[in-house]
């Protein structure tokens, strides 16, 4: 019988770490985003979720979002420009990072 630590397998670990945090508590500071990944929405079904690893005021928190617009804005900047300085702002009803 095999032994599983015989496959030599590493756990592959995709987690953010910090607080998760609401974009309402964000909105017009500057934060440093570290990471982001998009998957499928487990809410809403056949949407997207914006999951960002970020830093503000020195301590890492995770935002989860809809927002479409920074999905698009995001997925824009290059991977070795990561990390970024960057606010989220507000306008009219959509979010934007400035």
């Amino acid at each position: 019988m095999n032994n599983f630590k015989d496959f030599k397998i590493k756990a592959e670990l995709s987690t953010f770490t910090g607080d998760k945090i609401k974009v309402d508590r964000l909105l017009n500071a500057e934060i440093s985003v570290l990471a982001y990944k998009i998957e499928d929405s487990k809410v809403k079904q056949g949407t997207k979720l914006l999951i960002l690893q970020l830093e503000k005021s020195g301590t890492k928190h995770v935002l989860f979002t809809g927002s479409t617009i920074l999905m698009q804005m995001i997925k824009q900047v290059p991977e070795d420009k990561f990390p970024f300085k960057t606010t989220i702002v507000k306008e009219s009803e959509h979010l934007e990072f400035t």
